[in-house]
């Protein structure tokens, strides 16, 4: 499928925008008793990841095509990037055996509230932008909307996979300084790298959601190679 279609019908669709993980019939107000089976939550989830890292790429496209037309060269070395890591990938099919369903969860739980409001600052940031692209504004907001439901969907996994309550997690610590810029240039520095690293960290989540799926639905033959 052509991204730039897809993209468009994720943007454009009222059910795909709104849509939830969590989302069922007969939800009360507080969005606790929700009777959607772990099969059909884990689908959802999936589906979810997919499409924000879909987005995402399609996020980092647009940001490289702005800087583009400002003129802009970043000289940001890839290496360096992304520190600190967030959750590593297994590299091997003996070290995805060795790891648990709880581990997946929490790595996933990790990633989506590291990254939340990072996203949100920059969203906020690009509005401030002369001349941004109004798809590059819309795919910032539906990014952070979407990893919220996503959050929220690997809670409720959580309390329905482990029977968790309430969970606290020790995430990457975070510089103090790491998303405040004194000038214009380090605004763009830290939103570009905002957008380049969480796209990273979206293909982990998808990669896990997939693992996890088959770990409780198809039970076999579940690996990331």
């Amino acid at each position: 499928i052509n991204i730039q279609v897809c993209v468009a019908f994720v943007l454009c669709s009222p059910q795909a925008v709104t849509g939830s993980p969590v989302d069922c019939p007969n939800q009360d107000t507080a969005g606790t008793s929700c009777a959607i089976s772990v099969e059909k939550l884990l689908e959802r989830a999936v589906q979810h990841a997919e499409l924000i890292y879909r987005v995402s790429e399609e996020s980092k496209l647009l940001f490289d095509e702005m800087l583009i037309s400002y003129g802009m060269n970043l000289h940001i070395p890839e290496g360096t990037m992304c520190a600190p890591k967030t959750v590593t990938v297994p590299r091997s099919k003996s070290e995805i055996k060795q790891i648990s369903d709880k581990w997946i969860l929490h790595s996933l739980l990790i990633l989506a509230q590291f990254w939340i409001d990072p996203l949100v600052e920059v969203q906020a940031s690009l509005e401030n932008y002369e001349n941004a692209p109004s798809a590059l504004l819309t795919r910032s907001k539906w990014i952070s909307t979407k990893l919220m439901s996503l959050e929220q969907g690997i809670m409720v996994l959580i309390r329905q996979i482990l029977g968790e309550g309430s969970v606290t997690l020790e995430g990457p610590e975070e510089t103090s300084d790491r998303f405040v810029s004194s000038n214009i240039l380090e605004t763009v520095r830290r939103d570009y790298s905002v957008i380049y690293c969480f796209r990273k960290d979206a293909h982990k989540m998808q990669t896990f959601l997939k693992l996890l799926k088959c770990r409780q639905i198809e039970k076999e033959n579940c690996s990331l190679f």
